[in-house]
């Protein structure tokens, strides 16, 4: 394997052939996912498995009716976790102080890196994975359905399964656009324009704005997939279930 083209060629998935990802090989991806960095080795996550028909049925209005959930072969919710960690402090005359932001970004950020580290190497054994943003964004619905307790937060989820045809390479801005050499360096407005050059002058980069009624690539961003209104409205919705969920944030 060729590393360099492995991962500068790889894509996201979103369609999915009928090949089951079996129970063995789901295994032990997430045993080997599982030897991913974590903070003081404490493993602050759990991954929630929806194989069944009607399991991803009732989670698929709750990832904005997203094909993919329906299509996938495997469905994995990534939770942040300190639930486990918490009571075994407690099975062990120990007393946890971990109701609190700083800990549960710990957790957050272990939840990322088990995901993402489930997704390159599900990859490499020749499975196609999506995320779904949308798990932060009807996070209190998720939870009731997989029935998470306190200090359980859904933060990512997965589909998986074996592509369906190829799909197009996603465009990524110049690498010298994110390495900064000691002190980050601020973009004048023509080095910004110049970094994102390329991928608004990509055809379907050009459809989007033609489909969406806009003057530019950013305005598509800005007043039709991420806007103020939505980015406010469900920040207070993941801020106030987090808190629900014994974090104080």
């Amino acid at each position: 394997m060729d590393i360099n083209d492995f991962f500068k060629n790889r894509r996201t998935i979103r369609k999915y052939s009928s090949q089951n990802v079996s129970d063995e090989l789901l295994r032990d991806i997430i045993e080997q996912a599982s030897h991913a960095p974590t903070t003081g080795n404490m493993q602050l996550y759990s991954v929630v498995v929806t194989r069944t028909k009607e399991g991803k049925e009732r989670l698929l209005p709750m990832h904005f009716n997203q094909p993919s959930v329906a299509g996938c072969s495997v469905l994995l919710t990534f939770c942040a976790d300190f639930n486990r960690f918490e009571k075994w402090c407690e099975a062990s005359d120990a007393v946890p102080g971990y109701n609190n932001f700083q800990s549960f970004i710990t957790a957050f950020l272990d939840t990322a890196i088990f995901a993402q580290q489930f997704c390159t190497i599900a990859e490499m054994y020749g499975l196609g994975c999506c995320y779904l943003g949308t798990t932060t964004y009807n996070a209190p619905q998720i939870a009731q359905e997989l029935n998470l307790p306190d200090r359980v937060v859904p933060v990512t989820t997965l589909t998986v399964g074996y592509p369906d045809g190829d799909v197009l390479l996603s465009d990524r801005i110049p690498v010298a656009g994110l390495i900064h050499n000691e002190k980050y360096v601020d973009f004048s407005s023509d080095e910004i324009k110049l970094l994102y050059s390329e991928k608004e002058a990509r055809e379907d980069s050009c459809r989007f704005v033609a489909e969406n009624g806009k003057s530019s690539l950013a305005q598509v961003f800005t007043d039709v997939r991420y806007t103020r209104e939505a980015n406010e409205h469900f920040s207070k919705i993941y801020k106030d279930f987090i808190e629900s969920k014994g974090f104080a944030i």
